[in-house]
């Protein structure tokens, strides 16, 4: 790293941001964001995370910047920043909460930059929590719940919590998505939940490599007959669940090793 970069940036639609731009910011919760981990300077999945801030950009706004700008701001940052970053890009209104702006007003994207991150070893304890995200399908800013019940769990003695919603699914963890294993199929639960990104790639490359994916409803009654379990975020394709609640889960060590594995296989790109 060079006396100039710092892992820790932050930049306003490509430039350093302001106290005064930032201010309302701060204080605003109607915004959404996309998180990667950038390693050598390329990202994995790019065409995800563009994808999802369009869209949501389109769901809160009306409105959406175009792919390259996007792409623009995220050089810039990039290139004040070591090779390696955790790295959020946040597309709030400069018109802010509690207002109806019509989609004249152009969205502006935030982006910050930190020390790389690979999440937790595992394996993990996951609290069984009763809890349906508003919007689901969007990775939002200011979900207090999903703190809230991270420390309710950690009290409780679990590591994190995993949310059943009202027909008694699993849908996904407070910041991850959860994936199941029956011996010889990778399932992932059947809900409204928000599609992750890592998610994504690795379910595009199971399939190149040819093995089986469904998609079923997983309730805590159906954990006693799974052979494996984890949960996987932008941090990391896959980390170990050996307990949903009171039920205990085999760690297999093979499954784990399969999503790391379609991981890798992505091939990352320059942004």
């Amino acid at each position: 790293m060079s006396a100039s970069q710092s892992s820790s940036i932050v930049q306003r639609n490509g430039l350093p941001a302001t106290i005064e731009a930032l201010a309302p910011l701060a204080l605003a919760g109607y915004a959404h964001f996309t998180a990667m981990q950038v390693r050598g300077g390329r990202v994995r999945g790019l065409d995800l995370h563009l994808e999802r801030l369009s869209v949501a950009s389109m769901a809160l706004f009306g409105r959406a910047l175009a792919d390259d700008q996007v792409r623009a701001y995220l050089r810039a940052a990039l290139a004040c920043a070591p090779a390696d970053v955790s790295l959020v890009a946040t597309v709030y209104s400069p018109a802010g909460e509690f207002t109806v702006a019509g989609a004249d007003v152009e969205p502006e994207v935030l982006v910050r930059t930190g020390p790389p991150a690979s999440g937790p070893r595992g394996p993990l304890a996951l609290a069984t929590v009763a809890h349906e995200r508003v919007l689901p399908a969007l990775k939002q800013v200011g979900e207090v719940a999903k703190t809230y019940f991270l420390r309710q769990s950690v009290g409780q003695g679990f590591d994190d919590a995993a949310f059943v919603d009202r027909q008694g699914r699993l849908s996904e963890g407070t910041i991850w998505n959860l994936v199941f294993w029956d011996g010889e199929t990778v399932v992932w639960p059947e809900a409204e939940m928000l599609a992750g990104t890592t998610m994504g790639i690795v379910r595009r490359q199971l399939d190149l490599l040819g093995f089986r994916q469904r998609v079923q409803p997983v309730t805590p009654a159906d954990l006693p007959g799974l052979a494996g379990a984890a949960v996987m975020n932008s941090w990391t394709p896959g980390v170990t669940v050996s307990r949903i609640g009171s039920v205990a889960i085999p760690e297999t060590p093979s499954f784990l090793a399969l999503l790391h594995r379609a991981y890798q296989m992505e091939e990352p790109v320059l942004p």
